[in-house]
C-alpha cells in the first residue's frame, strides 16, 4: 500500500528490512533523504521512534501499521502481540482510513512517472561495505515485470505465491511488480513461517513463486505436507544462492517440481538470467552447482578477464550484464556508478563461466577470492571437507582447517556473510 502510495503522489519509495536495528534504518533514511516512514506500531518505539525524535532525519511524517491490518485470519505463529503499543509522535493507518471512509477520502492528480524516473531505491546488502541505494526506475521494474510474466506465462487467472521478502528486489518484482502487471492475484503472510506458508497453499492454491533454495527447503520440511499440496504450480523458481543438483532431486521427488534456477542482482531489477521453464539446467562439473540459467530477454551478457576483454566459453571471469533492467546507478554516488557501471553495462562483481551452448555457472563472487602464494582460489571451490577435497584438488586448494559450526551468517536471501565469517574469526581469542 505504501509502495503504490510513494507512486501515486509521483514519489520514490525505500525498501526497508524489518529486522534492521536503529542504527541500520539510521544509515537508510540519513543516506536516502526520506520524508516520511511507515512503520510496524511494535517497531515504533524501540528503532524508529529515537531518530526521528532526535531530528536527526528529514523524517516529517510517520505512519504505523499493525500485524493485523487487512489480514483474513489471526495467527499467533506470525502475529506478536501489539495490543497498548504506544504510537506517539505517529499516526496509525487505521485512523486514517477511518476518517477518509467518514470524509469520502481525497482526490489526487493521475500521477504518470515516466520510465526513466527513479521509482525504488533498494538498498544492496552491504556484505563488501556500506549498502548503496540502487535506483530502480520505473522502466526497469516493469521491463522485468514483463520478462517474468512472459518467462513463466502468467496472466490474471494465475496465483502468485509471496515467498520472497518484498523489501528485497525478487519479492518486489518477482511478486508485486508481476502480479500488478499480470492481473494475477498475490497472496501475502505477514512474515515467512513455513507452516503458515503451506496453509496458504492449500487455501489458494498458488501457480508460480520464486524464492530462496532454503526457503523450499523449509517448506518441504513441514509436518503434514503432502504432494498434493504443490500440485496447483505450473512453475517454481529460485534465486539468490546455488542450488546443488541432490537438493534439487530431493525436492522433485518430494513435490513433483523441479526447481527451476533464476539470477540476478539489486542493479537488474531481478532476473539477468533464468532457466527456460520446462528446461533442466546441467550441472558445472567443477563447482557441482546447477547452471543459473540464460539470458533472459533483451540481455546481454560478457565474461571479463583481468584486462577488461571478453573471454572465450569455458573460462572463469567476471560477469559483465547489459540490457534494460539495469539501473542507471547508485543514489547520490556518482564514483561508485562510474566504477560499476560503464556505458550501461554492469560490473556484477561475480565470476562466472558460460559454455559454448549459452548456459553460465557462478563460480564466487570477486571480493571472496582467497590468494593462495599467488594462486586464485575461489571459496565455493573449497567448502569442503578436508579428505575429500585432498582427493580432488591441488595442494595449495584444499583446506587445512574445517570448524563446524550450528549455522553460517547469511543475508535474507540466503547468501552466506563470508566476512561477517572472518570478523568472527579475527575477534576470536
Amino acid at each position: 500500500m505504501a509502495l503504490l502510495a510513494a507512486w501515486k503522489a509521483r514519489g520514490v519509495a525505500v525498501m526497508v528490512n524489518p529486522m534492521n536495528k536503529t542504527d541500520e534504518l539510521a544509515y537508510l533514511l540519513g543516506d536516502s533523504g526520506a520524508t516520511a516512514l511507515v512503520c510496524l506500531d511494535e517497531l515504533w518505539e524501540s528503532v524508529a521512534a529515537p531518530l526521528v525524535g532526535s531530528g536527526a532525519t528529514q523524517v516529517r511524517s510517520v505512519i504505523t501499521v499493525a500485524a493485523t491490518d487487512d489480514q483474513t485470519r489471526d495467527d499467533t505463529r506470525v502475529m506478536s502481540t501489539t495490543a497498548g503499543t504506544s504510537t506517539a509522535g505517529a499516526v496509525p493507518l487505521r485512523e486514517i482510513l477511518d476518517r477518509a471512509r467518514a470524509t469520502g477520502g481525497v482526490t489526487l492528480p493521475r500521477a504518470e512517472p515516466g520510465s526513466d524516473e527513479v521509482a525504488v531505491l533498494t538498498y544492496t546488502s552491504g556484505t563488501t561495505g556500506e549498502p548503496k541505494g540502487a535506483m530502480n526506475t520505473h522502466g526497469n521494474l516493469v521491463v522485468n515485470a514483463e520478462v517474468y510474466r512472459t518467462w513463466m506465462d502468467l496472466g490474471p487467472d494465475d496465483v502468485v505465491l509471496g515467498v520472497a521478502p518484498l523489501f528485497h528486489i525478487t519479492g518486489l518484482v518477482g511478486h508485486v511488480c508481476l502480479s500488478l502487471l499480470a492481473g494475477a492475484s498475490l497472496v501475502l503472510t505477514h512474515r515467512f513461517d513455513a507452516a503458515v506458508m503451506v496453509d496458504a497453499m492449500r487455501e489458494h492454491r498458488p501457480t508460480f513463486t520464486v524464492g530462496s533454495v532454503t526457503a523450499f527447503i523449509a517448506l518441504s520440511g513441514v509436518d503434514g505436507i503432502a504432494r498434493d499440496d504443490w500440485s496447483s504450480f505450473r512453475s517454481l523458481y529460485s534465486g539468490g544462492a546455488p542450488i546443488a543438483p541432490a537438493v534439487a532431486d530431493r525436492f522433485e521427488s518430494a513435490t513433483g517440481h523441479y526447481l527451476h534456477n533464476i539470477y540476478g542482482l539489486t542493479e537488474t531489477s531481478s532476473p539477468s538470467h533464468a532457466v527456460p521453464r520446462g528446461a533442466r539446467a546441467p550441472v558445472d562439473p567443477g563447482s557441482g552447482a546447477l547452471s543459473v540459467g540464460v539470458p533472459v530477454c533483451g540481455t546481454m551478457v560478457r565474461v571479463l578477464g583481468d584486462d577488461g576483454e571478453a573471454l572465450p566459453p569455458g573460462e572463469a571471469g567476471e560477469l559483465a550484464t547489459s540490457g534494460p533492467q539495469v539501473v542507471p546507478g547508485y543514489w547520490q554516488r556518482p564514483e561508485a556508478t562510474a566504477e560499476g557501471i560503464r556505458d550501461g553495462e554492469l560490473r556484477t562483481g561475480d565470476v562466472g563461466i558460460m559454455t559454448p551452448e549459452g548456459w553460465f555457472f557462478l563460480v564466487d563472487r570477486m571480493k571472496d577470492m582467497i590468494n593462495a602464494s599467488g594462486y586464485k582460489v575461489w571459496p565455493r571451490e573449497v567448502e569442503e571437507i578436508v579428505a575429500w577435497a585432498r582427493e580432488r584438488m591441488a595442494a595449495y586448494k584444499y583446506p587445512r582447517a574445517v570448524e563446524i559450526v550450528d549455522e553460517l551468517p547469511k543475508t535474507t536471501t540466503g547468501k552466506i556473510l563470508r566476512r561477517q565469517l572472518r570478523d568472527t574469526q579475527e575477534q576470536a581469542p
